[in-house]
Parts: C-alpha cells; sequence; structure tokens
C-alpha cells in the first residue's frame, strides 16, 4: 500500500498547526497591540515620528546601519545592555507599533541605537559623528560618513549648519562643511529614536528590581 499520500498530509498538517501556534497567534496578538494614551500629558505612546525622521530612516537602511547596530535592548541578567546604558528598560513589542519595518539589526559590532536619542541629545554630536567618529569617539572601528556633508565655499556670513571642527579636521580658510539633506534627515531620526516611556501594563515585566542585601551594605 502506497503510504506516501498519507506521510504527506501528516507532514503537511504538522507544520501548519506549528505556523498557526507559532506565527499566526503571535501576530493576532502583537496585531492587537494599541499606543497608550497618557492621561498626564495626553499624548500617546509611542510617539509618531515626523516625516522628516521617516526620510531619515530610509537613509539609515541604505547605508546598512543595521548591519553594525541593533534596536533592542535586552532586560538586565540578559546581557549587559542596561550596564552600557543603552537603556533604563528592555524593549517590548509595543515599541515597535508604529513602525511598518523594524530594524532590529543583525550584529552588536557598534552599540544599540534603540535609545541613542535620549542618551544623545546633542544634533552637533551626531553630525560630527557621522563626519567621523574619532572626533566624538576615539578608537571607534566605525567608518566616517564624510559622504553625508558637502564642502562649500563661504559667500558672505557663514552658514548656521557648519561644523564647527578642530584645525586638523577643518577645510582651508574661506570654505566651510555642512550636512546635506541626507545627513539632517538620519539625524533627525537617530533624535527620534527613544523609547523612554514605561507602559503601565508591562511595568513589572521590563523592569528588574535589585537583588536584596541582608546586611544593608551600601
Amino acid at each position: 500500500m502506497n503510504r506516501a499520500p498519507l506521510l504527506f498530509l501528516g507532514a503537511f498538517f504538522a507544520v501548519a498547526f506549528s505556523w498557526t501556534g507559532i506565527i499566526l497567534s503571535n501576530q493576532i496578538a502583537y496585531g492587537k497591540l494599541t499606543p497608550v494614551i497618557d492621561q498626564s500629558d495626553n499624548k500617546a505612546y509611542p510617539l509618531p515620528i515626523s516625516g522628516q525622521a521617516q526620510q531619515g530612516k530610509l537613509v539609515y537602511q541604505d547605508l546598512g546601519c543595521m548591519y553594525c547596530h541593533t534596536q533592542q535592548v535586552r532586560r538586565p541578567g540578559y546581557g549587559a545592555d542596561d550596564l552600557r546604558g543603552w537603556g533604563d528598560r528592555q524593549s517590548v513589542a509595543r515599541d515597535y507599533i508604529r513602525e511598518q519595518r523594524v530594524l532590529l539589526g543583525t550584529m552588536r559590532t557598534g552599540p544599540d541605537l534603540r535609545n541613542i536619542g535620549a542618551r544623545q541629545t546633542s544634533t552637533e554630536w551626531h553630525y560630527l559623528h557621522l563626519y567621523d567618529p574619532q572626533l566624538t569617539s576615539a578608537g571607534s572601528n566605525m567608518p566616517p560618513f564624510a559622504f553625508l556633508f558637502e564642502k562649500r565655499k563661504i559667500v558672505g556670513e557663514p552658514s548656521p549648519k557648519a561644523l564647527r571642527l578642530p584645525p586638523a579636521y577643518a577645510p582651508e580658510a574661506g570654505w566651510e562643511i555642512v550636512p546635506t539633506e541626507r545627513a539632517e534627515s538620519l539625524v533627525t531620526y537617530l533624535l527620534s529614536l527613544k523609547d523612554t516611556y514605561t507602559y503601565p501594563d508591562e511595568a513589572r515585566r521590563v523592569y528588574v528590581a535589585p537583588a536584596a542585601n541582608p546586611e544593608g551594605k551600601k
């Protein structure tokens, strides 16, 4: 008796039930997540990002930033993310519900960027870091992205957007380095990355209380 059809059907239903249980059930659960409205400031979290930040996200993808940087903070005890200052809490599914494409990343060659907008709020710092990481992070293995900037001859007054570079990096007299539109959009996107709000229903799960100290030592 040829049992091939039965074996095929058995394998098919096993895969189908596995897919339903693992993929579809999670999709249904996460698909029901909605922003949380905080009554204290009447804002819906996670906050939407601006159109310029959305354009910056495309630049982030185009440059392949996700190949060296993640956007997912692990909870204390499951890595050193909290000790490195990458976030005060772990990332949760609700953090990503406004994103059509989630850029979790593939490697942690560089620091996690999910909260870079919270821990580094200076626009100028980000421009300098992109122009040449050695200006802000000596010893960094990140390559420079100087092509995101334009060297211009100063006509009249210098541009208020011109980088304030140290002498070793500054162009010759009469010239300046200014960010391009791509650089401005990318920095706007990086500044938008900050998951600092704690959803009430996640509070117990995303934080880990410090270990008890029975001897009362500091």
